[in-house]
């Protein structure tokens, strides 16, 4: 895996932060919504990957992040911290063995 180029939080946050803004919150919310129902109807289909990814769960996947994305943009806060802030919760609840390390 050394030397391949990896996408990061801050990065794609960086990205869908120059793209134009579309609207307010109500607004990614609701596209938010929309595509978890493509999503789920792509999972129900099993409309896996077998050539491009249009109309697959591979695309349906990054138009969820990307709408989640843009939330967060919207409201300012920083993924990669709150990614690091809420997994220490999710250990310290449940009671995970295992360690959630940033920048691996």
């Amino acid at each position: 895996m050394d030397g391949e180029k990896h996408t990061t939080i801050s990065y794609l946050q960086a990205y869908v932060a120059s793209k134009p803004t579309q609207g307010a919150a109500d607004h990614y919310m609701l596209k938010l919504m929309e595509e978890c129902g493509e999503l789920a109807k792509a999972v129900r289909k099993d409309q896996r990957r077998t050539e491009g990814v249009k109309d697959t769960i591979d695309e349906e996947l990054w138009d969820v992040i990307y709408y989640c994305v843009r939330l967060a943009n919207y409201y300012g806060i920083d993924l990669e911290k709150t990614i690091a802030d809420k997994e220490k919760i999710n250990r310290e609840k449940y009671g995970f063995d295992v360690m959630f390390e940033p920048g691996k």
